[in-house]
């Protein structure tokens, strides 16, 4: 049927057109089903229907798929009905317990990448990974996909250095340490971080602070080859682009299927060329792994990938239980490094994690020999090379290198929460921390989040500042001031957490 295109301006992560009821009957297709759209390009997209949004004759298209087609307004387009993508076919496999092919893996993978499934599509696959797992052959299969189906870069020299976290601790904001000490060694670390989906700062939310993170793949190369590293905004490349539309998917759900852990983060250290890697499994009660025993098991899992892939990999455990340093969001997390930086002066938690990441790969890099890493890392800190290798980071990403920690901007909007009583902070609970920081605006707003004065173990007496939280508008102060005495974020010895009494 030939229509006439309308465009309608709207990102819905994959090739999807609306056409009128009528049409749609004539055509002999119903929502969710998919159609060929032609031009002078085809391309197939998921269809949605309306009796009124859209009049018999026209066809709406989605910028996505506006994009693709390189259409004009009322440019005549041809729609013809077409068959369901192969992949769905594996996606029901995988629904019934089976076991894929790399082959099927792939389809499957390419299908997320183009936009040819569905959201309810993407969903039956995540949630069938979700239930049943996958073996290690379907976990390195799909990290090959995903790299695969999305840019890659190439490196002439070697060993290309990467770190992660698999997060879950607040204040993880090491990335800005250990990349330039590393780069400072002589050492290639094009470090590609995400945004917080529901923490209170990523390591790009935090880097955009001082300089701009969104850059492609060529460019990244570029910058890394130059200055020897980089603190960029994975979502910005086109590096294992079905990552993002996975994540998409498990975040409603709030669920990390843990084969789709393994190859999304593998697939982007495997995609920018990295061939050496330390992996951060932060372990506690308060974190996404609570035993030592999982944590192993996790990083037995990343190394066994690591050997497929012909990658490098070592793992570290840490304390999860608490948070990295005394600040939680934006440009609270940025000064608290940047202050590390300037005058190796700092929370002992940062210090110690940022040493010990470095140290283990400034040795994995061969720079350092065994056991005089963190020896290395610390004279780096220490003589100002990574200060300046940093500040040539943030110049070649295009920010302001003469910035300090005390430039920083914070919100200025302040309130601090006090001690009820005399006691020690016998916990912190760091799932409430983040809550009040995303009260207050973060990640959004830069300034705001949490510094906190007392950690766990510290003696505190009764109108001691516990916290102070900190925000760019007043009114987000407020709810987050509400939000911190409704559910307590921190628990001191003898406090009475609840009373409840006979009425």
């Amino acid at each position: 049927m030939k229509m006439k295109a309308q465009p309608y301006d709207i990102e819905v992560g994959r090739y999807e057109i609306i056409v009128n009821a009528t049409d749609a009957d004539e055509l002999g297709i119903h929502a969710g089903d998919r159609v060929q759209v032609k031009n002078r390009d085809t391309i197939t997209a998921v269809v949605e229907t309306t009796d009124a949004i859209i009049p018999p004759g026209r066809v709406g298209i989605y910028r996505e798929a506006w994009e693709a087609l390189k259409t004009v307004p009322d440019e005549v387009v041809e729609v013809i009905p077409a068959e369901r993508p192969r992949s769905i076919q594996y996606i029901r496999k995988k629904m019934d317990k089976q076991k894929l092919t790399s082959e099927e893996m792939h389809d499957i993978i390419a299908d997320i990448v183009k936009g040819n499934l569905t959201e309810i599509e993407l969903t039956s696959f995540v949630t069938a990974s979700y239930i049943y797992g996958m073996d290690a052959d379907e976990i390195e299969w799909m990290t090959r996909a995903m790299v695969k189906t999305g840019d890659q870069i190439s490196f002439d020299t070697h060993p290309v250095m990467d770190h992660h976290s698999i997060g879950g601790v607040p204040g993880n904001k090491i990335s800005l340490c250990v990349v330039p000490i590393v780069a400072a060694a002589g050492l290639l670390i094009p470090k590609t971080s995400s945004r917080a989906i529901t923490g209170a700062g990523g390591s790009a939310d935090l880097m955009e602070i001082l300089a701009p993170v969104s850059f492609s793949a060529e460019e990244v190369k570029k910058i890394t080859t130059k200055v020897g590293g980089c603190l960029v905004w994975g979502g910005a490349t086109n590096i294992a682009p079905a990552d993002d539309k996975i994540i998409g998917v498990e975040y409603p759900l709030s669920i990390d299927p843990r084969s789709q852990l393994i190859s999304s983060v593998m697939a982007k250290k495997y995609a920018v060329g990295a061939d050496t890697m330390v992996l951060d499994i932060p372990m506690g009660n308060q974190s996404k792994i609570a035993t030592i025993q999982e944590a192993r098991k996790l990083a037995r899992d990343f190394i066994e990938l690591g050997d497929r892939l012909k990658m490098r990999v070592e793992c570290a455990i840490t304390y999860g239980g608490s948070p990295i340093g005394r600040t939680i969001g934006g440009g609270l997390e940025v000064r608290e490094a940047l202050t590390m930086l300037e005058k190796f002066e700092g929370p002992t938690s940062l210090i110690e994690k940022t040493l010990a990441i470095s140290g283990m790969m400034l040795e994995m890099g061969g720079v350092a020999a065994k056991n005089e890493g963190q020896k290395m890392a610390a004279e780096i800190v220490k003589s100002g090379k990574a200060l300046r290798k940093f500040k040539e980071i943030i110049e070649v990403q295009g920010g302001d290198p003469k910035i300090t920690s005390e430039q920083v901007p914070v919100g200025d909007k302040v309130a601090t929460v006090l001690s009820p009583q005399d006691g020690y902070v016998l916990e912190i609970f760091n799932k409430r921390l983040v809550a009040v920081c995303r009260t207050a605006g973060a990640p959004h707003d830069k300034g705001a989040g949490i510094l906190i004065h007392k950690k766990k173990g510290e003696y505190v007496k009764k109108g001691d500042g516990l916290f102070t939280i900190y925000a760019d508008k007043e009114w987000k102060l407020d709810a987050a001031i509400k939000e911190s005495l409704r559910d307590p974020i921190m628990f001191v010895e003898g406090m009475v957490l609840e009373k409840v009494q006979v009425v």
